[in-house]
């Protein structure tokens, strides 16, 4: 009864969101913006609480690097919902307008989806995108964080409350469902009485959990091998400053990189660079003609059974060794790649047939994979990152928050 509720007050506070002025949503936005700095002492402090509990049930340093909170996190947090507030307010906006031999008027509409539910890991920045990105567009939420971030959730859904009730937008614009118990995701999942889309954000397992238990129509995103292909005509120098970066920038990150694939006529030149580069860094996992070039590595060791289909989220990087580009875009196929890969290459025959080939949400050439961020795309903060094939790919902006409806103009037409 009490997801019931939810559900009902939050189509309630779609229906007033709808027709919500651009101003206001963004009055509501700059609120939010203003009230996470203001109370970032006390943010910090419920985000410390998570770390500690997460350190005694033994999380992994790049499951804690996702679930940190700084005055620099924060900050760049407040400043990804001042750049929403600048960004175009999709709503309203008419696409594909033209005139029909009847002389009616007929365009599509972009309006809101209506209430998005989302369900999501040990991320608390995303509380605060998803709100951003469901307000400018209209939308009403209702969000299921994890456990991992109870304390810092609360908080910043307490920052949220006071932003929409002093912008007079109702409070069920945003809900979060504060109970830890699983049960309740099992019955998210079938609230398609008030939901009209479920957006899991995590890894495969919760994909799949939303994929198959829900009745509601389900964005399958965040999880794909992320591979870089060094071809035999890349700038190797070059190449192994992006590979760095991709690997090591944010390695908890769903786009940092998973798979290195290195083109045999350069890898005994590349590889040793790349052990060098590395080796205070990154543990490698190589298949044995890669492992043979790796010598001088210090962290690495045989690639086994189903490493090429992890996605490490750590300092840990898959290496193999491929004929051409042919091979490597098969061992793409093979093993998930699609999310964000990139090809390392001065060929633009190879460019086109990688670009062409590959079936991710976001393809690179001479690029990190690291770039597949909505604020980095220029779409403001993102509420997901799809791989699904329909509605949405890629960083999942205000567009991507938006449906339409057919809009036809005249003059007391009837249909002969």
């Amino acid at each position: 009864m009490e997801l019931i509720s939810m559900g009902m007050a939050a189509k309630e506070a779609a229906f007033q969101l709808a027709t919500a002025s651009t101003a206001q949503k963004n009055q509501a936005l700059a609120i939010i913006a203003d009230e996470l700095e203001a109370n970032a002492e006390t943010i910090l402090a419920a985000n410390a609480k998570d770390i500690a509990k997460g350190r005694e049930a033994g999380l992994t340093e790049a499951l804690l690097d996702r679930l940190l909170l700084n005055q620099e996190r924060l900050a760049g947090i407040a400043n990804d919902v001042r750049n929403v507030i600048t960004l175009n307010d999709p709503v309203g906006s008419e696409l594909d307008g033209k005139v029909l031999e009847n002389g009616m008027s007929l365009s599509r509409r972009r309006v809101p989806l209506g209430v998005v539910g989302v369900i999501y890991e040990a991320r608390p920045n995303v509380t605060i995108d998803i709100a951003a990105l469901c307000l400018k567009t209209g939308n009403a939420s209702i969000l299921r964080g994890g456990k991992e971030t109870f304390f810092s959730n609360m908080e910043l859904v307490k920052v949220i409350q006071s932003a929409l009730a002093k912008a007079k937008l109702p409070a069920a614009s945003v809900q979060y469902i504060e109970k830890p118990d699983r049960e309740l995701v099992s019955q998210l999942l079938k609230l398609d009485d008030y939901v009209d889309m479920i957006i899991p954000r995590g890894g495969a397992g919760l994909h799949k959990m939303c994929k198959e238990n829900s009745t509601i129509p389900v964005i399958i995103g965040g999880f794909g091998i992320s591979h870089i292909f060094v071809d035999e005509s890349a700038d190797l120098a070059k190449s192994l400053a992006v590979v760095e970066n991709a690997k090591v920038q944010r390695p908890s990150a769903c786009n940092s990189l998973d798979t290195l694939l290195v083109h045999e006529t350069v890898a005994p030149e590349f590889l040793p660079m790349l052990a060098e580069r590395l080796t205070d860094k990154v543990t490698l996992v190589a298949e044995p003609k890669a492992k043979a070039l790796l010598s001088n590595a210090k962290e690495l060791r045989d690639a086994g059974e189903g490493d090429f289909d992890t996605e490490w989220l750590s300092f840990t990087l898959g290496v193999k060794v491929v004929a051409d580009v042919a091979e490597a875009i098969e061992h793409m196929r093979v093993h998930n790649a699609s999310h964000s890969d990139a090809i390392m290459t001065n060929s633009l025959e190879n460019s086109e047939r990688f670009i062409n080939s590959v079936g991710s949400a976001a393809v690179y050439v001479n690029a990190s994979t690291r770039f597949t961020d909505g604020a980095q795309f220029g779409l403001g903060a993102e509420v997901a990152v799809s791989t699904q094939k329909l509605h949405a790919r890629g960083p999942m902006g205000l567009e991507e928050l938006t449906s339409y409806k057919w809009v036809g103009k005249a003059n007391y037409l009837s249909r002969s």
